[in-house]
């Protein structure tokens, strides 16, 4: 939410190169959460940043291996997440 605000306050004050610049980055991560069905690698997001306990029910499924490293970088670039 906090980005999110920023990139609203920055458009407010017409600092355009700067909501965009935030917008960039954050577009890159609203992209890469619809590499499966969602909300799997949401909460693959959620469980990695330390904001929800492990496990998911059905219908839903892990999220599948080939996509948590890409998954895990774009998050570290847009600073959500620690880096490893």
């Amino acid at each position: 939410p906090h980005i999110m605000s920023q990139i609203c306050d920055r458009s407010l004050v017409q600092d355009r190169a700067e909501a965009e610049r935030l917008n960039t980055i954050y577009t890159i991560v609203h992209d890469i959460l619809f590499c499966e069905s969602n909300p799997i690698p949401v909460k693959w997001a959620l469980y990695e940043m330390g904001k929800i306990p492990s496990g998911i029910r059905l219908p839903l499924t892990p999220l599948a291996e080939c996509y948590r490293a890409n998954l895990r970088q774009v998050l570290e670039t847009a600073g959500v997440l620690a880096m490893h």
